[in-house]
């Protein structure tokens, strides 16, 4: 993640997975393929990949299949969510009239037939027709026995006639009957003349012949007769024709999978089948007599010959649900989650690390070694050596050192199995202390709470109250060294002082904050997340809003209780959040909270009581509105959001202020002809005065900082863009004294 590569203030970057494919399709120009979250393609020319998602300008992230329109030259995207999108060479066009459509029926898309201009979209309603020119739906054929919604598989044309794959059977139609919307006027062919009373799962055309598949089988239509054309007893995926090939996708329950092309008389003419490349392939298409195949775990790959080329864009292995940070410009998220009884959900996705623009994943598919490591929901990054800890629930802790070596620690650790479930060692939270050391929740042992102390030895911990499940989990250490520590399961929140102290419990302090005056004045006990900001308060997230602890250094005295931030909404008032899960709290540079909530991401200025901003998936390139966890460059100001449909970034305006002023950092510099975007000055002092002056001293531009990062739009107090030239940046200190810090260049046209 070097410096080039960080996106401009105010913009966004997606970071989703690209190892699943689970459809393909081409024009005569590139290769499109879709995944579960977005799309690429692969120009077949340069074999340039290009990543096409929402912050592209697509309209969604989760796509359910994609196809080409060689007459309209248009690429149609359906979404999981049945929202539409196509796209040309001009622009992207949205028809969001099936997502919106007030219906308890299935408005899934299965299959996309293109013909004459028109698409035919198999759907759980029965068929769509959307119109390619006019991008709009033209009309619904709901062809079900007396008229009943069925579930339509696929669609395809031949010899005058329109065929559908139905759960009701294969169903028929004359292609210029002038009512095809009347159920009445289809014919059902299944149960007679050779072809079973089953449901159709797919129908295509190939070489002018009609073949359906039914029961894992492939019959052909002769005349009026149908009769078996394939089947070799493996269950089919899918099959696709493409250059006048018949392609089909089979894996076995074993796990064995090929792709075969069939000759017009149904025989097998070749065979493509390869371990880590068709592990379960889901469609295939022939370019240029080449194949392309999708493969729903490895991705996209060509075959020439007996050879095959993998293309898998880099990126992370799936979404991220837990904890995420970052150290030092490299970023690091968990894959794993709990249910809302903490219960593991075997994810095998395992770690992520992103740096200098690369992603590494660190899980049993890259690392054989980490087989029995599940779930990891926290991370920590060694300040001593920047290795990574990270915590499995269930799995027990990870150790991976510098040079991608690992060390687990369960069985023969201090970590202990949970109560009830003797083989699961739950790592929850992970923290250093201000000394290097290394504290570990340890969820649902009889002794919750570990130490591994920085010469290498261990201490362990007994929370000295009654808490539900044993549990706990995500652990912040405050100004003075003390332990915060979330208690889910509706305990509340700990925490612990242990005077410096570590292997003397007897001067240990505990308290536990819960609801109530006197008790702690939480908002919920259901506490979700907690941070520490600028000031050294501890916020906390619970499933009822947001509650402050403005005095953690007298926390064990009488009176430390949590106060509820109030916030003006126009006209109202109301306790901040109240009502809402708050999962997440990240602060910024500028001491400002980021936070996290099913309804999308806010940012609230210090104090709490104003918002700043607000990210949706509707009104911004937040991938989901369901935010899971935020964690944030501090260097600089880039945003990092994990969602239920995967991790996107926001280049905020705010950084961690810098000690000295030898590293500050302009960016874009110098300012390349027609820029029109913001101009970011990054690594001042905190909340300085910065002035852009010309050589002669004529001031230009005045602002303060936000934290450590100021940003200028390019323009003087009068709304011109600087003339080409340098311009001299100075910063200006609590103490009135300026001084040059760096310079900025202006290209001319």
């Amino acid at each position: 993640m070097g410096q080039n590569n960080f996106p401009p203030i105010g913009t966004w970057r997606e970071h989703l997975p690209y190892h699943s494919a689970i459809d393909v399709t081409a024009s005569d120009k590139k290769i499109y393929c879709a995944t579960p979250f977005s799309l690429f393609s692969v120009d077949i020319s340069t074999n340039e990949v290009q990543r096409i998602s929402k912050v592209s300008g697509l309209s969604e992230t989760g796509v359910s299949t994609i196809k080409y329109d060689a007459v309209s030259k248009k690429l149609l995207i359906a979404y999981t969510n049945s929202n539409i999108d196509l796209i040309d060479d001009k622009a992207i066009y949205n028809i969001p009239e099936l997502k919106r459509e007030n219906t308890s029926g299935d408005k899934a898309i299965y299959h996309i037939f293109p013909d004459n201009n028109r698409w035919y979209l198999s759907t759980g309603l029965g068929v769509i027709i959307v119109d390619a020119e006019k991008a709009e739906i033209k009309d619904l054929w709901t062809i079900g026995k007396n008229g009943a919604i069925v579930k339509t598989n696929a669609f395809t044309k031949n010899n005058n006639f329109f065929y559908a794959a139905t759960e009701e059977g294969l169903k028929k139609i004359s292609s210029t009957n002038s009512n095809p919307a009347d159920f009445t006027h289809w014919q059902n062919v299944s149960g007679t003349n050779g072809l079973a009373f089953f449901p159709s799962k797919s129908v295509v055309n190939f070489q002018n012949k009609t073949i359906a598949l039914q029961n894992d089988s492939l019959f052909v239509e002769n005349s009026s007769q149908w009769n078996l054309f394939f089947a070799n007893g493996w269950p089919i995926i899918s099959i696709n024709v493409s250059e006048n090939n018949l392609l089909v996708c089979q894996r076995q329950q074993n796990g064995a999978s090929q792709v075969l092309v069939l000759n017009a008389n149904g025989t097998i003419q070749r065979t493509i089948q390869q371990n880590g490349i068709t592990d379960f392939p889901k469609n295939a298409i022939s370019v240029n007599q080449n194949f392309w195949i999708a493969d729903l775990y490895d991705g996209l790959s060509k075959w020439t010959g007996n050879s095959f080329e993998s293309y898998q864009p880099n990126s992370p292995e799936d979404v991220a649900s837990g904890a995420m940070t970052v150290y030092n410009n490299i970023f690091y998220a968990t894959a794993g989650s709990v249910n809302n009884s903490w219960n593991y959900q075997y994810n095998r996705a395992g770690v992520y690390k992103f740096g200098e623009g690369q992603w590494t994943n660190y899980n049993q598919f890259s690392f054989p070694l980490l087989d029995s490591l599940m779930d990891f929901i926290t991370v920590a990054v060694d300040p001593r050596d920047e290795s990574v800890w990270a915590g499995s629930y269930g799995g027990g802790l990870l150790h991976i050192k510098t040079n991608n070596q690992f060390q687990i620690f369960k069985q023969t650790s201090p970590i202990e199995p949970t109560v009830g479930d003797p083989g699961s060692y739950r790592v929850s939270g992970l923290a250093f202390d201000a000394d290097n050391n290394l504290w570990v929740s340890n969820f649902g042992a009889n002794r919750q709470l570990h130490v591994l102390k920085k010469e290498g030895t261990w201490k362990s911990f007994s929370v000295p109250f009654l808490l539900n499940d044993n549990a706990t989990a995500h652990i912040t250490i405050d100004d003075n060294n003390q332990k915060w520590i979330v208690s889910p399961m509706g305990n509340g929140l700990l925490v612990l002082n242990d005077n410096h102290t570590i292997d003397n419990s007897g001067d240990d302090k505990w308290k536990l904050f819960r609801t109530g005056t006197g008790s702690g004045n939480l908002p919920s006990n259901d506490v979700l997340s907690i941070a520490k900001d600028k000031s050294g308060f501890i916020w906390v997230g619970t499933s009822n809003g947001v509650a402050v602890i403005q005095c953690p250094q007298e926390v064990f005295m009488s009176g430390c209780e949590a106060i509820w931030p109030v916030i003006k909404e126009g006209n109202f008032s109301n306790y901040l959040f109240k009502g809402q899960e708050v999962k997440s709290i990240v602060v910024d540079g500028a001491d400002r909270k980021w936070i996290a909530t099913s309804n999308g991401v806010w940012l609230v200025n210090a104090d709490g009581d104003k918002i700043i901003e607000n990210f949706t998936d509707e009104n911004s390139h937040l991938l989901s509105s369901d935010v899971k966890s935020i964690t944030i460059d501090g260097k600089t100001g880039e945003v990092f959001f994990a969602t239920a449909k995967g991790i996107s970034s926001y280049r905020g305006a705010a950084t961690e202020a810098q000690e000295t002023k030898n590293n500050v950092l302009v960016f874009p510099n110098p300012v390349p002809p027609s820029y029109n975007g913001n101009i970011g000055i990054r690594g001042l002092p905190e909340n300085s005065i910065v002035k852009v002056t010309e050589m002669n001293g004529r001031l230009v531009y005045q602002t303060r900082a936000t934290g450590g990062q100021a940003v200028w739009n390019g323009k003087d107090y009068k709304g011109r863009q600087a003339a080409s030239g340098i311009y001299l940046v100075i910063a200006e200190n609590d103490s009135k004294q300026e001084k040059v810090v760096t310079k900025i260049v202006f290209i001319s046209k």
